[in-house]
């Protein structure tokens, strides 16, 4: 995993004093170096966004920063990377949030405790299969029909939304002689 401090991103880029993400433009300097930077990392890499040394995040820069950046990464402009976000507070996670539902997108935050919660839009469906992915850690399609009670269709096309949507990891294992795909919490 690497760990980008957004506090010594602010400091690099914006040369301000402050520890205050606000407007659009910072929001867009931040981004743009952000984005520089993830395309140096190798495919598979988890990107966490630090913010824990942010005080505030208002609405612009939370939809500048985080919503085009998750919306890249889903369409694969940055390859096959993830981004989760850190270190978040209350306020930063309610500008977050509705920067991330106002444009249909969701992204994983590992709490100060190392769990993985779900911050921004993302259907009942999902939410559970998500979930049941947390709880077991890792799952194949099979392994979910098996518990959901699903057609295998239906539990291949439940992960590979997921996976899509870049909320869980996809890696190819060797089982029973055959590939198989497997799915896994970030």
């Amino acid at each position: 995993m690497s760990v980008y401090n957004l506090y010594k991103l602010l400091k690099e880029e914006l040369k301000n004093g402050s520890n205050d993400l606000v407007t659009r433009p910072s929001g867009q300097a931040i981004r743009e170096r952000i984005e520089r930077d993830i395309l140096t990392e190798k495919d598979g890499e988890i990107i966490a966004l630090d913010f824990s040394k942010i005080e505030i995040i208002d609405f612009s820069c939370a939809d500048e920063i985080v919503a085009k950046l998750i919306s890249r990464l889903i369409s694969g402009e940055y390859g096959d990377k993830y981004i989760m976000l850190t270190g978040l507070n209350e306020n930063q996670k309610e500008n977050i949030e509705v920067a991330l539902e106002r444009k249909g997108l969701a992204v994983m935050v590992k709490t100060r405790g190392g769990e993985g919660v779900l911050l921004g839009d993302l259907n009942n469906y999902l939410k559970e299969t998500l979930d049941i992915i947390h709880k077991k850690g890792k799952i194949t399609a099979r392994e979910l029909s098996g518990a959901m009670k699903f057609e295998m269709n239906t539990s291949g096309t439940r992960l590979l939304n997921l996976f899509k949507k870049r909320l869980v990891k996809r890696t190819e294992e060797i089982r029973d002689g055959g590939k198989v795909w497997v799915y896994g919490k970030l």
